[in-house]
């Protein structure tokens, strides 16, 4: 049985049908051509599909596309604004970290989170952000640096 939902995507009022056991990042992957939210796990290990729902960094794997009917979800996509990078994925590019790539918008969208909660996190706290995310290629030391990158230079921009 197909739900018809209405889902705000990057300040973007969209629509679509859904079977009710799909998955969200289904929704956006293959209804709404957002490919920047990763398939990693099938399993919510490993943060690839981390997006925001209502606000709060979220592992789309886990939600139901019906679920996000009436929400706002903000991905990877919707991060840059006017053509200017989030100082997040500034920060990425800047202190390199990032190599294959296919973790870095789970990444950044769970750092989005905690910055918001937490502007000025330790290196610890990062850290433990970032527990529920797996990256098999960097060793994270870049990806905390880039963090940091991000938290100094955010003046007040957020996700």
């Amino acid at each position: 049985m197909k739900h018809k939902i209405s889902v705000n995507i990057n300040g973007k009022q969209c629509e679509g049908e859904v079977e009710g056991r799909e998955l969200l990042v289904n929704f956006l992957r293959e209804h709404q051509s957002l490919t920047g939210t990763h398939i990693g796990c099938d399993t919510s290990s490993c943060g690839a599909c981390t997006i925001h729902l209502n606000g709060a960094a979220t592992k789309s794997c886990t939600v139901l596309a019906v679920q996000a009917d009436g929400a706002e979800v903000t991905t990877i996509e919707g991060m840059a604004t006017n053509g200017e990078l989030h100082p997040l994925q500034a920060g990425f590019k800047e202190e390199h970290g990032l190599q294959c790539g296919f973790c870095t918008p789970g990444m950044i969208m769970t750092a989005a989170d905690l910055l918001k909660n937490n502007p000025n996190p330790s290196e610890h706290e990062i850290r433990e952000a970032l527990e529920g995310n797996i990256c098999r290629c960097t060793g994270y030391h870049n990806i905390v640096r880039s963090i940091q990158h991000a938290a100094k230079n955010m003046n007040g921009v957020t996700a």
